[in-house]
């Protein structure tokens, strides 16, 4: 089955909302589309403009740059990754099991079992994977910051931040550990992947398993 998932996006990181028209619609779809199959840095409004049979114009009616729909993107994901991790904690009582649950989900070895209308989720994870960190490590990333467009990807971190009191109240740096997880889930499984020799895992097909494994003995080892 299929779902429609809306979130309340950031204004400051588009000219018009894409959300209110098809052709919005199809600029953000095929922007995940064409970024997955030629990374981040061969990206261009051109080439997106080419893929979706439009101008460039048009595209810039809606985004100011690539970097802004790059946000765009990841934000919507944030929002979503958020939204299962409440869903599914919604039955779960023990803390700890939160957290093992919540490492499940960021890891993507968490069968969701929703299909998101008009979006290829394993292609946005591939590019949640590679090129998420592209968005913050930026010269002005103050200055971005300040229109609070990071503000989902610090909802998750603050949620997941809650859970690791819930198991240690006492615990100093909940927020840090939160980030640190969700960082290292996307670098670790692209070292897998791609430069495995800074990673431990021994078996290349088993990457996201790997993973796992690997922040629950972060986690548990410092949550005393």
């Amino acid at each position: 089955m299929e779902f429609l998932i809306q979130f309340k996006l950031n204004d400051h990181l588009y000219l018009r909302d894409p959300e209110l028209s098809d052709i919005g619609r199809s600029i953000v779809r095929e922007s995940i589309n064409l970024i997955y199959e030629i990374g981040f840095e061969k990206f261009t409004f051109r080439k997106l403009a080419l893929h979706i049979k439009t101008t460039e114009t048009t595209i810039y009616r809606y985004f100011s740059s690539k970097h802004k729909l790059l946000i765009y993107i990841l934000s919507w994901y944030w929002n979503y990754l958020e939204l299962v991790c409440k869903f599914q904690l919604q039955r779960e009582s023990d803390s700890k099991n939160k957290l093992k649950l919540i490492l499940e989900i960021v890891t993507y070895n968490y069968p969701y079992g929703l299909e998101i209308k008009g979006y290829n989720m394993q292609r946005l994870h591939e590019i949640v994977i590679s090129e998420s960190s592209k968005s913050y490590l930026v010269k002005d990333v103050d200055d971005i910051n300040e229109e609070l467009v990071f503000s989902p990807l610090k909802s998750l971190c603050s949620f997941i931040s809650e859970v690791i009191l819930e198991i240690n109240p006492k615990f100093d740096y909940p927020k840090s550990l939160a980030s640190t997880l969700i960082e290292t889930a996307h670098q670790q499984q692209f070292f897998s992947a791609h430069l495995p020799s800074l990673t431990d895992n021994k078996n290349k097909e088993l990457h996201k398993e790997y993973v796992l494994a690997y922040l629950n003995s972060l986690a548990f080892s410092v949550i005393k």
